[in-house]
């Protein structure tokens, strides 16, 4: 599946066609010299290539002699010269590029439809020209036929874009829809005010661009309206969702962090803004709406094309400043005010030049006063059953969670936009989010506006510094989602919700800040996208853990035997949380049966007796007297708070065993969590050990919540998962094995019994 023509970035020498030199002006031409009189003129070349050739010279001298202080001296500079630094531009002396080499130079237009083509017209592209009082414009690159024409459409192929004059051009792929960037700068040039960014495999619903988007902000034929707007309430949350909102919660769009997908709730309320300042929009696609390449490998039920359909009846909806929403390039508004966030970053892979674009002219937008809003269906996107590798969306899921984060933290003391701008695109590549590359191509991009005379938008105070106003009863507005027909996990969901969800709020309100943490024995390929699905719409977040680590599904390595070891970098990482609940894949947690459990207390197995057992360290194993050694080394060195506690509890020759499939911490005890962590160091302590010595030195049993008492608990797992051995009515079920899709389904089918609401998954 393409979104665009997004293809990876080739050498230009490898195609088949001639391509242009990017600035032919830049060059004057060549003269017949006489040997003097090169040598004469070229001078300082010669200088420059002889002290070049010394200085590979050198260094292939000082690594085969060995003369390393050198060597390290030599190697020292040459990092220092690939440090990055921010372009310095003189903002007041950039000379004005006019259009003296196309056709149109005189041409003016206020509405654009820019698209890329790789191909020859699509019967989608024939309709978009059609569309009365927008001009479509139509940018090659290295794959686009020669011949390529459309009536009524404005073409530019590469060598035309080569003598346009735009600085941009030097940093774009031959083969890339990115040179979209060129298309956007030459509309600006020629009159755009609105500039809708679109591909060639869309329709435009009804043909009308206007029905839906809000076209005009100002003016006689602007919508003089409030919009509606998500909470700001829950000022963790930073971004949302919005096929939720549209009709479609099992769908989840490209460049959502892959922790957010499990997040299918809808607002408990929203609030309002006056419209007008909606300067991006993000429209929704039905058929084939923007999903990533785990949806579509998943979701997808053998060969057979996706049409997904969405509420076009739904509201339009605003994003707050500090929560944030995934934008692409084939659906979207801009307007002028936000033409400067039309930059499509070009060191990051294809899938990902669009979404973080998006994110990163979010962040900027607030800065001016505006926001994104997300409108109902405005095109209908055809399915052409064509895939596109995973590794395409590489820098989605490796880095967009910690991206949006980062951009709601970041501020700036600047006191013009397009500073603020290329020092965000600085701070982004000292981050590893882009490279040195689009801190370049940022600043060519920001002379370029200014060169086809775009007027920068003024800055406006920035909301997220100010204190959150309290949202009161009159000020919340609600509304109720259809639920749509959709597909998700291969199964068809038919027929509409009755929206019973008093008890997923009371659940969201009882967890909504604590972070569920789990091990995952089996094949997180299979199941961490599943888990996360089921739990994340309950807890703030699930931080998923396995013997082997995936960037791609957030997965993050640890061992099992030492878990208790990487839980305080989660604790420092969610450090605002309530608690934090243990659960390994083997264990079941019936959440609806924990609302009577206390959050500021600890709770764990020690109740069950199949758990939680005492061991004679007398006449027991090398491995037991071994672990029982270490606990004395700990215990010894305790403070004295800790060693009381544990010494009430537990007698000197016996050990105290937990198998710890579920546990919790509260925040009070946190600290005290990693004190102990700590007073263990390197030693070799078993986590079925460890945990329980800690739990006692933390607290006395007596104080334990006993929320876990009941649960079903069992050392030896039945031939198969049964639905006799589940019980909805108990908080918590081990063992029971989910190693695929099918166990998945299986398992939501018979939690239903408790929360009907996760039939919706199935």
């Amino acid at each position: 599946m393409l979104v665009q023509d997004r293809s990876n970035p080739k050498s230009p020498k490898a195609q088949s066609r001639t391509l242009p030199s990017l600035h032919p002006n830049r060059f004057s031409e060549s003269e017949n010299l006489d040997f003097s009189t090169w040598v004469s003129e070229n001078l300082c070349k010669i200088v420059a290539i002889v002290l070049l050739i010394a200085t590979v010279a050198a260094l292939f001298f000082l690594r085969n002699v060995g003369d390393t202080a050198a060597l390290l001296c030599f190697e020292s500079q040459s990092k220092q010269l690939e440090h990055i630094e921010i372009p310095q531009i003189n903002w007041n002396s950039i000379a004005p590029i006019v259009d003296k080499s196309t056709p149109y130079a005189n041409f003016r237009s206020e509405r654009w439809i820019v698209v890329s083509v790789s191909n020859y017209p699509t019967d989608s592209l024939r309709n978009l020209a059609k569309i009365k009082g927008w001009q479509v414009l139509a940018i090659g690159n290295s794959k686009t036929p020669r011949d390529w024409s459309l009536k009524g459409t404005i073409f530019l192929s590469l060598e035309q874009q080569a003598q346009l004059g735009f600085r941009v051009v030097d940093f774009l792929p031959y083969d890339s829809y990115v040179r979209k960037t060129v298309g956007y700068l030459f509309a600006i040039q020629h009159g755009a005010k609105k500039i809708f960014d679109a591909d060639d495999r869309g329709d435009v619903i009804d043909n009308d661009i206007g029905k839906h988007f809000d076209v005009e902000l100002i003016g006689e034929d602007a919508r003089q309206e409030v919009i509606l707007q998500y909470s700001h309430e829950n000022p963790n949350r930073t971004v949302v969702n919005p096929y939720v909102h549209f009709g479609q919660r099992s769908v989840w769009p490209r460049g959502l962090p892959l922790e957010n997908v499990g997040e299918i709730g809808h607002e408990e309320f929203y609030t309002e803004v006056f419209g007008g300042k909606q300067f991006i929009q993000q429209g929704i696609s039905n058929g084939l709406p923007d999903v990533d390449s785990v949806f579509y490998f998943t979701r997808k039920s053998g060969l057979e094309a996706f049409d997904i359909r969405f509420d076009e009846r739904a509201p339009k909806v605003a994003l707050p400043q500090g929560t944030m929403v995934p934008v692409n390039s084939f659906n979207t508004i801009y307007h002028s005010s936000a033409f400067w966030g039309l930059m499509l970053p070009v060191s990051v892979s294809t899938m990902a030049s669009d979404v973080l674009r998006g994110y990163w002219g979010q962040r900027l937008l607030w800065e001016i006063g505006g926001y994104v809003a997300v409108y109902p269906p405005t095109v209908h996107r055809y399915d052409r059953v064509e895939a596109y590798p995973f590794s395409e969306e590489k820098d989605l899921h490796v880095n967009v969670g910690r991206l949006i984060k980062f951009l709601v933290s970041w501020r700036s003391g600047k006191h013009r936009l397009f500073e603020k701008i290329l020092e965000l695109s600085y701070a982004m590549a000292e981050e590893g989010f882009w490279s040195k590359k689009d801190v370049e191509f940022t600043a060519a991009w920001l002379q370029d506006l200014l060169a086809v005379r775009y007027q920068q938008p003024r800055l406006m105070a920035l909301e997220l510094d100010r204190p959150r106003a309290n949202i009161g009863h009159g000020d919340r507005k609600e509304f109720i989602p259809q639920k749509l027909p959709s597909i998700h996990l291969g199964v068809e969901e038919t027929g509409t919700v009755n929206y019973e969800i008093g008890n997923l709020i009371r659940w969201s309100k009882k967890f909504g800040n604590v972070v569920l943490v789990m091990f995952c024995s089996g094949p997180v390929e299979r199941t961490a996208l599943e888990w996360r699905l089921l739990y994340g719409r309950i807890f703030r977040a699930v931080v998923i853990f396995s013997e082997q680590k995936n960037v791609d599904l957030a997965v993050e390595e640890g061992q099992l035997d030492q878990v208790y070891k990487h839980l305080p970098k989660i604790f420092n990482r969610f450090a605002s949380a309530e608690g934090f609940l243990f659960l390994q894949d083997n264990t079941i947690l019936n959440y609806w049966n924990l609302l009577q459990a206390d959050n500021t207390k600890l709770w764990i197995t020690d109740k069950v007796s199949e758990s939680w057992t005492s061991v004679s360290i007398d006449g027991n194993s090398d491995w037991f007297t071994k672990q029982a050694d270490m606990v004395k080394k700990v215990v010894s060195l305790m403070p004295v708070h800790f060693q009381v506690s544990y010494k009430e509890s537990v007698s000197d020759h016996s050990l105290t065993i937990c198998s710890s499939e579920v546990f919790y911490i509260s925040q009070r005890f946190v600290a005290d969590f990693v004190d102990l962590v700590n007073q263990v160091g390197d030693l070799d302590i078993h986590y079925k050990v460890a945990l329980p010595m800690f739990f006692l030195a933390m607290d006395s049993p007596q104080n334990f919540d006993s929320v876990f008492t009941t649960m079903i608990y069992k050392k030896e797992p039945p031939a198969a998962n049964s639905t006799t051995f589940y019980s909805a009515e108990v908080p918590a079920i081990h063992p029971w094995n989910v190693s695929s899709e099918q166990d998945f389904i299986k398992l939501i089918r018979i939690m239903a019994a408790g929360d009907p609401l996760l039939m919706e998954l199935v």
